[in-house]
């Protein structure tokens, strides 16, 4: 019995002396009276939580504890004591960095930071290009871009060739196999071969030379600035976001380049070729507090529009609304759609066409012009809903499914007639990752020369060179010659007019179409 209380009471010691302050500083392994001492005293470092584990190591050795002076020492110095280190092995992020284990790991967390802190656009983005008029149309110098993204779920156990060759289909399977030999493709920081197989993770990179389409030389005009709001007049064929060939020539980048500002927050939005009213708040409540107006239908919106015919003096449509193709965005009116109300009341009739004030009570994609095409008074320059595709009568009075298929297959045609005798940018055909969505760019780089010499930093999302007019050897855009199109060709007749809600009211000019001496050309 003496022999088990022997042990058992410093054990006994030992763990009720963990519930007091100063517990797991230092552990001195000793015998007390050298009865079960399996060697010579030695001092080592272990956490009061590990001291269980000790005891059923060694069930029979006596352990006392030993405070150590100077309670004022930091805690890491408790934790940690000088000699931690060189007792300790290399850490797991220390084995991952070593050229053993290098091709076994992926470095999200270490080579891949992403240089934008905050969301949004800053000067560097703003800085990539240049723009310059030129026959009524604002133009863009082209410039490098590199698309970024994670493998996605798909791609994995494919060949870079295989994925850019079937997904990105804009270019031929040669342009990628040039880009991948100009080490334009990269994958996790490093130039990538044509077999090369995607794993979970995998980190790629395509650089492109950029051309975005032209638009109209109008300019991005302020109506009213206040503390918590900048109120514009949006020009026709301008998005608001960057978004497929679109970044420079958008009316976010036109904002930060040309007047300085920079996070704003949209509170409504306008289709490209739209012109008119938009409102951008500067701080997160007014934004919120405008939204909810807008969401409880609180704003009065008035459109004007010139469409076709005579139209009555006064007109309602409350056809709800159904999103065929989101991707091609067609839209028509259909009874699983979502609910849409529209009013109309007659300006002008010139003989051939009607200006007709609009007010629309919900928010539906292209809910105006597809409310006026169903009545038979589409907008007299609208490419979509006013095309030959929808029949003689332009879609009037609705259209069944079944046709739906075969004026999808039209509209998609003359789009592409439209594109291959018109400028157009790298939309969809050389991206990676979506064109909003945050990017996280390699800290690696490559060096990229063009035909004229100029070198191309390959890091982060853009390439800024000293000469602007770079040409790509490799970019289809730079070989091909096309027309200018016309600023007509690149305005559809809808304006946003006015947007009032409580407390406040917001109005621009009517354009020059909208009068009443007003003759097309």
């Amino acid at each position: 019995m003496g022999r088990i209380y022997a042990c058992f009471r410093p054990l006994w010691k030992v763990v009720s002396r963990s519930y007091r302050p100063g517990f797991g500083r230092t552990v001195s392994t000793t015998s007390i009276g050298n009865l079960y001492s399996r060697g010579p005293g030695k001092t080592t470092f272990t956490p009061a939580r590990n001291i269980t584990q000790r005891y059923s190591r060694s069930f029979g050795s006596v352990v006392a504890m030993e405070e150590t002076p100077g309670k004022e020492e930091s805690t890491k110095e408790k934790r940690q004591p000088s000699n931690y280190t060189e007792q300790a092995g290399p850490s797991k992020r220390a084995r991952m960095d070593s050229p053993k284990d290098k091709s076994r790991h992926n470095y999200k967390h270490k080579v891949f930071e992403p240089t934008r802190k905050t969301v949004g656009f800053d000067q560097v983005m703003f800085n990539e290009t240049s723009s310059y008029i030129e026959n009524g149309l604002r133009k863009v110098q082209p410039y490098f871009f590199t698309f970024e993204a994670f493998a996605k779920g798909r791609w994995l156990g494919r060949t870079v060739m295989d994925i850019f060759s079937s997904e990105f289909r804009a270019h031929p399977p040669e342009h990628y196999e040039k880009a991948i030999k100009m080490g334009r493709l990269l994958l996790n920081g490093e130039c990538v071969k044509l077999d090369t197989v995607l794993k979970d993770n995998d980190f790629m990179q395509n650089t492109v030379h950029r051309h975005e389409p032209p638009v109209v030389a109008d300019p991005v005009q302020i109506v009213e600035e206040t503390d918590d709001l900048v109120v514009i007049n949006k020009p026709a064929s301008m998005p608001v976001h960057p978004c497929g060939g679109y970044r420079h020539n958008s009316v976010i980048f036109v904002l930060g380049k040309e007047h300085g500002f920079q996070n704003l927050h949209p509170i409504h939005r306008l289709d490209r070729l739209t012109s008119g009213i938009l409102i951008f708040a500067k701080n997160l409540a007014t934004k919120h507090r405008l939204d909810a107006q807008i969401k409880g239908r609180e704003v009065k919106k008035v459109y004007l529009a010139r469409v076709e015919g005579e139209f009555p003096e006064k007109a309602e449509c409350d056809k709800p609304i159904f999103a065929v193709k989101h991707k091609l965005g067609v839209c028509r009116v259909c009874p699983e759609g979502k609910s849409a109300k529209t009013s109309f009341e007659r300006v002008t009739f010139n003989g051939r066409s009607s200006v007709v004030r609009c007010f629309p009570e919900t928010g539906r994609m292209h809910q105006i012009r597809v409310h006026l095409q169903y009545l038979g008074h589409p907008i007299i320059n609208d490419p979509l809903y006013n095309s030959a595709a929808w029949g003689s009568k332009r879609g009037k009075g609705g259209i069944d499914s079944t046709s739906m298929n075969d004026i999808l297959g039209k509209l998609v045609t003359e789009e592409t007639e439209r594109q291959s005798s018109s400028p157009s940018g790298d939309s969809n055909s050389a991206q990676t990752g979506s064109s909003e969505s945050e990017h996280t760019p390699s800290e690696q780089s490559a060096d990229l020369d063009t035909e004229e010499g100029s070198k191309v930093k390959c890091q982060g999302v853009t390439k800024v060179t000293d000469d602007v007019s770079t040409v790509d050897p490799i970019c289809d855009e730079c070989r091909v010659s096309r027309r200018d199109p016309t600023p007509k060709e690149l305005v559809m007749y809808l304006h946003a007019l006015s947007y009032e809600g409580e407390g406040w009211s917001f109005e621009t000019p009517p354009p020059k179409w909208a009068s009443e001496d007003w003759v097309e050309d």
